[in-house]
């Protein structure tokens, strides 16, 4: 018997729960000696669609929107949203906690130089900012005589005790019928392109990129039929491909390592560490801070990414070498 499945867009609010959600937090970055937080709505991908265990602004603020962000200062708070997310951010976000500001006439760096005292601590976490969205923000803290610090775990993380499991949809693999060419013979090409652009090996964290040049498909998003996984692809040897491998079966696997190794999320930044001296394209777009910092880290020295100094500039991140 035929049994209809529909999709659902529906969202549900957390506006009545902000108030100690926030009241926690601020708690959380006292402990921490952290004068405020930022929360974009992003994960380690920048995905546009976000897996429910990413959805730390919602948590937070009651916003379910696919675009914004929010700061939590001290003494102020306020939610970013654009021009589409008006009257949904009225209606389901807490206005004697959160200001609502639009995101383009007044955005997070402006109001973060408006609002942060000198000598505060504003922490961010370095998997959910790019370097571009990172360099605006130190700008403003420097400009109210602020720090911008990055942390290693994320406090949001440490509150919310009921968070979704991480996803682990099955990957599958795309015949090349479909996908035009076999993952090789794409990876070939790929290998051609590193070799003209004088790099050693190309960095991969746009998951919509990885199902492409693997040939593989996946469930962690909804709406979307991707795989949320990083690759490492040489000039010379075998790509890496970094996924939780309990979203892979035996055949899949198999078909997988044929031509490339298949290792866990939490190794690429040591396995781009031991990219010493060598040269590393990234995609600076989509590749969080964290990444930038250990692809940069790959040439000798200290010609690395300074985003807690100062007026240090960060150099630019598509391209790691002298």
């Amino acid at each position: 018997m035929f049994e209809a499945r529909f999709q659902t867009f529906e969202d549900v609010s957390a506006r009545a729960q902000s108030a100690a959600r926030v009241a926690a937090l601020r708690a959380e970055l006292q402990r921490r000696g952290l004068d405020g937080f930022v929360i974009p709505r992003a994960d380690r991908q920048q995905n546009e669609y976000l897996p429910a265990s990413e959805e730390r602004l919602a948590w937070l603020t009651g916003f379910t929107g696919s675009a914004g962000a929010a700061v939590v200062l001290h003494d102020a708070a306020a939610v970013f949203v654009d021009g589409r997310y008006t009257l949904q951010a009225d209606a389901q976000v807490d206005g004697k906690i959160f200001s609502i500001e639009h995101m383009v006439e007044r955005p997070p760096d402006q109001w973060i130089t408006d609002n942060l005292k000198s000598g505060a601590k504003l922490g961010y976490d370095p998997w959910l900012h790019t370097s571009e969205q990172a360099e605006r923000l130190k700008k403003a803290c420097v400009a109210a005589g602020a720090e911008f610090v990055g942390v290693d775990s994320n406090p949001i993380d440490a509150l919310w005790q009921d968070r979704p499991p991480s996803p682990a949809g099955a990957v599958s693999l795309r015949d090349p019928k479909f996908a035009g060419e076999a993952a090789p013979d794409k990876l070939k090409r790929i290998r051609a392109e590193i070799t003209k652009l004088r790099a050693d090996t190309l960095l991969v964290t746009d998951p919509q990129n990885v199902a492409w040049a693997f040939n593989i498909r996946g469930a962690d998003v909804a709406h979307t039929p991707l795989a949320l996984a990083f690759a490492t692809i040489p000039r010379d040897g075998r790509p890496s491909l970094y996924v939780d491998s309990a979203k892979l079966d035996n055949t899949v696997r198999h078909a997988i390592e044929a031509f490339a190794d298949v290792r866990a999320p939490d190794e690429l930044a040591r396995g781009l560490e031991k990219l010493q001296g060598k040269t590393v394209r990234i995609d600076q777009a989509s590749a969080a801070i964290n990444l930038i910092v250990a692809a940069a880290a790959c040439y000798r020295g200290d010609q690395v990414w300074r985003l807690n100094s100062g007026s240090a500039q960060a150099r630019q991140a598509d391209m790691c070498q002298h």
